[in-house]
């Protein structure tokens, strides 16, 4: 450690520090209240693939990282289990897989804007009734938001052991790729948390 906080000191030392805040950009609200986003785009694949991805534009959510409502709220759309959407669909044969969330990288969730979104992979008959498709993601959706998270908090608490199992656990990485990641971490997270802000959590708020 003394070794590499010297190389720390002799390299960066030198950059001067203008003292100025991180940019914000959080008074452009509403990026996406336009017409062109409220529409329904069809793009032909490359490869033979049908895929339906419904995306929805949100507030700023960076600042609730040590509650990652958007983790949690894909954790019980993507849930695969009796009672779950994809679940529904498969049986319907009209689906293969279901994804839902927010990458958490800074085009997905910034100052401006935070992205959600579910992709679901279509088989051939799935494609033929993606209007339904679709129906169904908003219904579930609706009725997430109808009975709210209160009841909801054992799920909270299970996701938040998962994740803590999975970075005690985890493998080590490249050590160029952590510090990068840890830099980006100074950057949106409090000092406390810098090691731990992107992967773990931390409070469980029913109302964020």
């Amino acid at each position: 450690l003394d070794t590499l906080e010297k190389w720390v000191t002799e390299i960066f030392s030198e950059i001067p520090n203008n003292g100025l805040p991180k940019p914000s950009f959080g008074h452009l609200t509403q990026p996406f209240d336009t017409p062109e986003f409220h529409k329904l785009y069809r793009v032909v694949p490359i490869r033979k693939v049908h895929s339906l991805t419904i995306t929805w534009a949100l507030p700023p959510q960076e600042q609730y990282y040590r509650v990652k409502p958007l983790h949690y709220i894909s954790w019980l759309v993507g849930h695969e289990g009796k009672g779950s959407v994809l679940s529904f669909l498969r049986k319907k044969f009209w689906a293969l897989a279901l994804y839902g969330g927010n990458g958490e990288t800074g085009f997905e969730q910034n100052s401006t804007y935070s992205i959600f979104s579910i992709s679901v992979t279509l088989t051939d008959e799935g494609y033929k009734h993606f209007y339904e498709v679709a129906h169904v993601v908003f219904q579930y959706v609706k009725m997430l938001q109808k009975r709210g998270p209160d009841k909801r908090q054992v799920v909270w608490e299970e996701i938040q052991k998962i994740e803590a199992n999975e970075f005690h656990y985890q493998e080590q990485t490249d050590p160029v790729d952590y510090v990068e990641s840890l830099c980006e971490n100074m950057q949106l997270f409090q000092k406390e948390d810098f090691l731990t802000g992107d992967q773990l959590l931390f409070e469980y708020k029913p109302e964020v």
